[in-house]
């Protein structure tokens, strides 16, 4: 593979970053008078720390990495768009999307003016790494990988994982953001043996932390200056910082609502099995399923009437004929299924 470095903007790497006033001392202060802060307290009418080290440092002990090689942004998007602005030249370079994938991987590149190559997963939604490792080249910068995919909900096989990061010219990004589900599948045990590798997770969907927006990403160090040097300086809210620092003790409480999810989507895969406009359900590693059937705009019509939405992923490449269906509480699941038992087919 190419260096990291030859693989960033010339511009990028050239670049002095921003000096907020709290990345400008360390050890313990008592009395800031260098940020222009108001000093009235408001316990919000400080700065936060613009490197959340303390949260990182829960963050690394959690998923047994350095905190070093830890990156947050404002949600996983933060991170795609930084991804984006330290690797890609507009108009010159490009990155790799394989749909059907998450949509924001080409919003972002269209953002910052940057080509995007599709190829197509497989049949069995996997990648074709033959016809990947083909069409990269010099300006292939940033490949894309959803493990599990959106909106498929399927691991990808390891043996592709690890051909695309041996054989992958630029950086191979891997969006974890449903790995919660299938904890044992997580790339970041290859952490220390790819350098052109990013993985990005969430705390958005196990850990139930939607609305405070926190992604993580996990890459070497050399990776991360780079993501710390283009971030706004104070990208992390002292609110996320906060709330995140509280959640993520509740270690046990986010691996019970995990067993529950898993344990509700075997339930409602049966159910929906059995119902006559469903022709099939496709397997899920996430919280998540992909479900196939014979009219599936009346019948999003149909859910949205009756107050239940889903997503309607029919028009989607691969996935024609297709709803997306979260796994919802139990009184939700049910709902749903009574719903679809009611459902007047011409």
């Amino acid at each position: 593979m190419n260096s990291i470095s030859s693989l960033v903007r010339d511009n990028i790497r050239k670049l002095k970053p921003y000096s907020s006033a709290r990345s400008e001392f360390s050890g313990r202060g008592e009395v800031f008078l260098d940020a222009n802060e108001n000093p009235y307290e408001t316990g919000l009418n400080r700065y936060p720390d613009p490197l959340q080290h303390a949260l990182k440092e829960r963050i690394a002990a959690l998923k047994q990495v350095q905190p070093g090689q830890i990156f947050l942004g404002n949600g996983s998007d933060e991170v795609i768009d930084l991804a984006i602005r330290i690797f890609c030249d507009p108009q010159t370079d490009h990155i790799i999307t394989l749909p059907p994938t998450y949509g924001m991987y080409q919003v972002g590149a269209a953002i910052a003016d940057v080509k995007v190559l599709e190829i197509q997963l497989n049949s069995d939604f996997q990648p074709n790494v033959e016809a990947i490792l083909n069409a990269a080249n010099a300006h292939s910068k940033l490949l894309f990988l959803c493990h599990p995919n959106n909106p498929t909900g399927n691991l990808m096989a390891p043996s592709a994982i690890e051909a695309l990061l041996n054989g992958f010219p630029g950086i191979v990004v891997i969006d974890e953001a449903y790995i919660d589900f299938a904890p044992e599948h997580s790339t970041l045990k290859y952490l220390d043996q790819y350098p052109n590798m990013i993985v990005m997770q969430t705390l958005s969907k196990a850990w139930g932390l939607a609305a405070i927006r926190l992604g993580m990403a996990f890459a070497s160090t050399e990776i991360i200056e780079y993501y710390n040097k283009v971030k706004p300086p104070y990208n992390i809210n002292i609110l996320t910082q906060e709330t995140a620092l509280q959640e993520l003790s509740q270690e046990a409480r986010k691996a019970n609502w995990v067993q529950a999810l898993i344990a509700s989507r075997a339930r409602l895969v049966a159910a929906l099995s059995e119902l006559p406009m469903v022709e099939k359900v496709f397997p899920s590693d996430t919280n998540f399923i992909l479900v196939r059937v014979n009219n599936p705009k009346d019948l999003y019509q149909y859910l949205l009437q009756q107050g239940i939405i889903v997503r309607d992923r029919s028009t989607v490449v691969l996935c024609e004929g297709t709803l997306r269906i979260s796994i919802g509480t139990e009184t939700e699941n049910q709902q749903l299924i009574q719903a679809l038992k009611q459902y007047p087919e011409s």
